[in-house]
This record gives C-alpha cells, sequence and structure tokens, in this order.
C-alpha cells in the first residue's frame, strides 16, 4: 500500500512540474492547433521514472486505446489457449437418415465463424448420413445475457450499416455481414450478394451518375429493408452510383436471426438435405450432444487482429467473453456458471479484479463495451500507463507486445511516424473519436531504453490532424530522447 501510495504521490508531484515544462514541439503544436492544456493528458515512463506527466490523474476518453485494457486482460485471464467454440448439437435420433429432434445452433463467442465454416459443419452431418430434419432450427445465442445487445440499442453515429458498428453476440456468423459486388456499364447496375440466403435478394434503387468512381460512397444512403408477407426478404440500395464503376461493399442491415437462420437453410438445401420445422431461438439442452464443432483462432492471433486493425467488433466480443466464458486446454473454452448477473456486469468486475490485483486503483475509471467506440469509456494516463507497466512483466508479455501496431510499418500505425526515429520501433496503439485522439504503448528511446507512452486529446479541435500531430510530436520527442534527460524517480 505504502508503494503504491509513493507511486501515486510522485506522479502527482511530476504533474505539477512537468504542466509548464511540455516538450517544447508539443507545446508548439497544441497551441497552432487551438489545443488547451487542459484538455490533453500525457505520461511517459522510463522503466521506473517518471519523464513526463502532464494531467496524468485525470480520467478521460480513450477512444480506442482502452482496447489494450481489453486484450492484456484478456490474456490474462482466458490464456493463450482460449478459442471460441460454435457447436451443432441434437437430443434426437438418427435413424434411417433422418434426424428426429431438432438441431441447436450454440454459440459460443466463435470469433471466426465464417459461412465456410458452418457449411462444413453441416457436411458433417451429411457425412453422418443425417438427409432430413425432422424438428427445428433452435438459435442458441444465451451465452450472454442479455443475448442481444443490438436489440433497442440507438445507433452510435450515422452509419450503422458499417462493419465499425455490429455490436457481436454469442452467435455471430459472418460480422453479420453482407456482401455486394457492384458492377455498373453507363446505364446498368448489376449486383451479386455473398452468403447468399434462403429467400433473400438486393434491388438497386440507385441512380446512376458521371462521378469519379473512386469517391462512389458519397453518394452512398443507407440500404432498405424489407420484409414481404410470405417472409421473404429484400435489400434495396438507395443513393447514388457512378457509372463504369465497380465495387464490393460490406453491409450489416438484416437481423442476426434472419442471417444465420437463412444461412443454415440455403446450406442444407444446398448440400442436398430438408429441414422441416421452424426457425426459433432459444437455449441447447445441457444433455444435447454434439455433432459438429468449430473453434476460433487462438487468443494471440485474435488480439493481433483486435489491436493492429483496431477491430470494434472483435474487442467487444473479447470484453463479454471475460464475463461469460473460461479457458479449457481441451475445448478452448467452458462457460461460466450462470446466474442473475449480466454478461456486462462480470465482464466488469474481471476487470476491476485484474486492475485491483496489480495495485491500480479504478476511481474514475469506466469501461463501456471495451472497443472504445463509446462516449462514456474513462481512463486516466496513470490507469493506462500502470496497466502497460505490469504488461511488460506479463507471462503474456510477447503476445501482448507483437499485437500492436508498428510506427510506419503495419495496421492503424502504418502512415504515422514515416522518417522518424520511433518508425520501425514504436509499438502503439491508437484510437480516434470525433473529439478524441490517443496513442498508448511502447517506444524506445535513443538509448534503447523501452518507454511507456500514453497520450489522449479530448478536444473538440482533436479532428483534422490536428490532435495527430501532437501525439506524433510527442512520440519523436520520446524516441530521440536519453538518460540524460531528467526524470521524476518511481518506486
Amino acid at each position: 500500500m505504502f508503494k503504491r501510495a509513493t507511486f501515486v504521490l510522485s506522479l502527482l508531484c511530476a504533474t505539477s512540474l512537468a504542466q509548464a515544462q511540455l516538450p517544447a514541439p508539443v507545446a508548439q503544436l497544441m497551441q497552432q492547433g487551438g489545443i488547451a492544456p487542459n484538455e490533453v493528458g500525457l505520461l511517459v515512463l522510463r522503466g521506473d521514472a517518471a519523464v513526463l506527466s502532464h494531467q496524468a490523474m485525470l480520467p478521460m476518453q480513450p477512444a480506442s486505446t482502452i482496447k489494450l485494457v481489453t486484450t492484456l486482460i484478456g490474456l490474462e485471464r482466458l490464456g493463450p489457449t482460449f478459442r471460441g467454440r460454435t457447436e451443432l448439437r441434437t437430443l434426437g435420433d438418427i435413424k434411417d437418415g433422418v434426424l428426429r429432434g431438432s438441431l441447436y445452433v450454440k454459440g459460443g463467442a466463435d470469433a471466426d465463424l465464417a459461412g465456410e465454416h458452418l457449411e462444413a459443419m453441416l457436411r458433417a452431418l451429411r457425412y453422418q448420413g443425417i438427409e432430413r430434419i425432422e424438428g427445428d432450427l433452435v438459435l442458441d445465442r444465451s451465452l450472454f445475457q442479455p443475448a442481444r445487445l443490438d436489440v433497442g440499442l440507438p445507433p452510435f453515429d450515422e452509419s450503422p450499416d458499417a462493419y465499425y458498428n455490429v455490436i457481436p453476440d454469442a452467435l455471430l456468423l459472418n460480422k453479420n455481414m453482407l456482401q455486394l459486388d457492384m458492377r455498373a456499364t453507363g446505364s446498368t447496375l448489376q449486383l451479386r450478394m455473398y452468403p447468399e440466403l434462403e429467400r433473400v435478394s438486393v434491388t438497386s434503387a440507385m441512380t446512376l451518375v458521371e462521378r469519379d468512381c473512386a469517391k462512389w460512397e458519397d453518394g452512398w444512403q443507407l440500404p432498405e429493408t424489407r420484409r414481404a408477407p410470405d417472409g421473404r426478404i429484400e435489400v434495396v440500395l438507395r443513393g447514388t452510383f457512378p457509372k463504369n464503376c465497380n465495387r464490393s461493399y460490406s453491409i450489416n442491415v438484416l437481423d442476426r436471426d434472419d442471417y444465420v437462420g437463412r444461412f443454415v437453410r440455403r446450406a442444407w438445401t444446398d448440400l442436398g438435405g430438408t429441414l422441416s420445422g421452424r426457425t426459433i431461438t432459444g437455449p441447447t439442452p445441457l444433455d444435447a450432444r454434439v455433432l459438429a464443432a468449430h473453434a476460433a483462432r487462438a487468443l494471440p492471433e485474435l488480439v493481433r487482429d483486435i489491436n493492429k486493425t483496431s477491430d470494434n467488433t472483435l474487442a467487444r466480443l473479447l470484453f463479454l467473453s471475460l464475463g461469460s466464458l473460461q479457458g479449457d486446454p481441451v475445448d478452448g473454452s467452458l462457460a461460466l456458471p450462470g446466474g442473475e448477473v449480466t454478461t456486462f456486469a462480470r465482464a466488469d468486475s474481471a476487470v476491476r479484479d485484474w486492475l485491483r490485483a496489480q495495485r491500480i486503483d479504478d476511481t474514475g475509471f469506466v469501461i463501456d463495451n471495451g472497443s472504445g467506440l463509446s462516449r462514456v469509456e474513462r481512463i486516466s494516463a496513470q490507469q493506462m500507463g500502470s496497466l502497460l507497466r505490469a504488461g511488460l512483466t506479463s507471462p503474456w508479455a510477447p503476445e501482448f507486445q507483437a499485437s500492436l501496431p508498428i510506427g510506419a510499418v503495419d495496421g492503424t500505425m502504418r502512415r504515422r511516424l514515416a522518417g522518424t526515429p520511433a518508425a520501425g520501433r514504436a509499438r502503439l496503439k491508437t484510437g480516434t473519436l470525433r473529439n478524441v485522439t490517443a496513442v498508448a504503448g511502447y517506444v524506445p528511446d535513443a538509448n534503447g531504453n523501452l518507454c511507456v507512452v500514453v497520450a489522449m486529446v479530448n478536444s473538440e479541435r482533436a479532428g483534422d490532424g490536428r490532435g495527430r500531430a501532437v501525439l506524433d510530436a510527442l512520440v519523436d520527442w520520446v524516441a530521440r530522447s536519453g538518460t540524460t534527460q531528467a526524470a521524476t524517480a518511481l518506486p
């Protein structure tokens, strides 16, 4: 307790000293961009010393840098062999090519579940001699409570059809995306849709216009989904599209029960099978036996996808997994015992328990969905810096650090820091919202000493590259710095 109190006191002292001593390039760009000092939180640690601390104790909006919390704690709590899992189960008997009983599609937070995987699982049923299913198709999302977090939730922004806005559930197929192939001549627009779903079609109400094909999204409007009385679904594209232009685009417009149910029925029919019952939702009986299964990639690979490309949907899925699953060396994952507490509350508790075990004060810390696509999530630079310090000594430190974008090389940092000493050396998670720009991660200094760097700009002036310029200047300053620079010792 004394050690943590001394650490906090050192940071407070460093903050009071450093607020008037921001690095000159950083202070200059803040002034040029109209970003006030009270709109920025900064922390730079070199080993056990605070090189720079500015408003480090102030909770701020982190945007996607909060994914560092989700991924590091995910690795620590679930382990590197963790895998989400999808299963086909039944209570019915198989006789003379007929499965007499319902087929359950049991969702287990499988981050990789794609159409080809579900087709392979259905093909495994055909290999077992099943030709006809005399029962219902039951979609089981009950791993998460509530099962559908997306229902009734207002859209985050004006693009609810975009992938980054997909809210996951425990049975998410193809991330619920429809891939469109749009090919226009001077007078017609041809459309193809993947995957093909039972009684789902896509049509165009778009107007062909003279426009640069590279700017085709300028005329895009939110598609309309129409359901006919007979159950058919029509996806209608609206807006304008350039003549003589070919583009592929993916959209999230179908209800996920329709998406999964109609995919299974279409794939099963294509395999020569028949299914006589309804498509319904519900839990899988505990004694239902497994007919086929699919497991996602191991967690370190998933963590790379989350952090390198800043994948919101996968980050949210991992956060919810913290409140619903535990790692298992054989099956990849097992469901935690059920209860009345929501999955979010259990995931929130898992995160806070880890922080407190690391002696990180969670006062003012708010985690909403673990992805950063939130206007309520809050974390201080000191809390994030402490988490990154803990990451250096984690058993899974190599996996965690390998997931971070590398300056001027890959991920969301591939076009940043080129030509600076940080290029190819800094490993930083980025974060961007309308009024937020942030980075957090590890930057070697001029002598090769690894520094923890956290910087968050919360300002209406953060956009149009102004906030990013401030952060890149800070990273460049750290990469050029050395051990002769003044530092405040930490315990």
